[in-house]
């Protein structure tokens, strides 16, 4: 039985949420229990990645005890985000994380598999979450990457996840 928690992790733009759905997919044909949290569920421009004690809290512990969890994710009204309806997941034996910082250094000793990708260059990335999120998200957007950039360089993410192509 597969089970742990994989982390898919990188640049804003890279294709980490096409490569989750892919392997939760992949996962679901093979009938391999399963639950994807998406970190944009919890950030927002204000707060790129303080948000994780609240994912360690309704998400990782109710987990690694094998509890169901639930959480609130972020809903957008007119650019502004705001803790939305709770839900519930059943307890699974594989939690796949995806999205910047899913792999940080503070959870990297309770991952089973850290899967980072690259992307194409920034600009290309920059226009890929235009076209996800919307002209009007561009200056967010291209602040998120300096931030990011800052983030990965401190974190040194990428060194301890598996890089695909």
């Amino acid at each position: 039985m597969v089970s742990g928690i994989v982390a898919i992790d990188g640049p804003s733009g890279a294709g980490k949420s096409r490569v989750a759905d892919a392997l939760m997919a992949k996962l679901a044909a093979n009938r391999t229990g399963a639950v994807l949290v998406r970190t944009d569920d919890f950030a927002t421009w204000d707060n790129p990645v303080a948000w994780w004690p609240e994912l360690e809290t309704d998400v990782l512990h109710a987990f690694i005890r094998r509890h169901d969890y639930q959480y609130r994710p972020r809903v957008w009204h007119d650019g502004v985000p705001e803790p939305g309806p709770r839900v519930w997941y059943r307890w699974q034996p594989l939690l796949v994380i995806e999205g910047v910082s899913s792999a940080r250094r503070r959870i990297a000793n309770r991952l089973t598999h850290t899967l980072w990708l690259d992307g194409p260059p920034a600009e290309e990335r920059l226009e890929r979450a235009v076209a996800r999120d919307g002209e009007q998200a561009r200056p967010h957007l291209a602040q998120w990457q300096q931030f990011e950039r800052g983030w990965f360089a401190v974190d040194r993410t990428r060194e301890r996840c598996r890089v695909l192509d």
